[in-house]
């Protein structure tokens, strides 16, 4: 897709993702529970992808390659070794808010 706003509809019925490594379309995968390889533009100028990808990749939530390396990362990849992706805890960024703004 060049763009949609919402991918929900297909990543219901996906049995793996490839996607680029934008923050939207990598929360939205990892959020469904989807197992994700991210491929990685090496032509953007600081690229925020690569650190995203390469952070994600640490936490063991997605596998991450470039073009040229995604036939290779498809053919060896374990999708079971990809751990779930921790759901978001909103509650304790509103407390740490209220904290900081002496809310509480």
């Amino acid at each position: 897709f060049r763009f949609k706003d919402s991918l929900a509809e297909e990543l219901q019925s996906a049995d793996l993702v490839i996607s680029h490594a934008g923050a939207g379309s990598c929360l939205e995968t990892l959020e469904k529970g989807k197992p994700l390889i991210v491929v990685i533009n090496d032509k953007l100028m600081d690229n925020h992808q690569l650190e995203l990808a390469k952070q994600l990749h640490r936490d063991g939530c997605v596998l991450y390659c470039n073009c040229s390396t995604l036939v290779e990362t498809l053919q060896s990849m374990d999708l079971s070794a990809l751990k779930p992706f921790p759901p978001g805890q909103p509650e304790k960024f509103a407390s740490f808010l209220d904290k900081v703004f002496e809310l509480q």
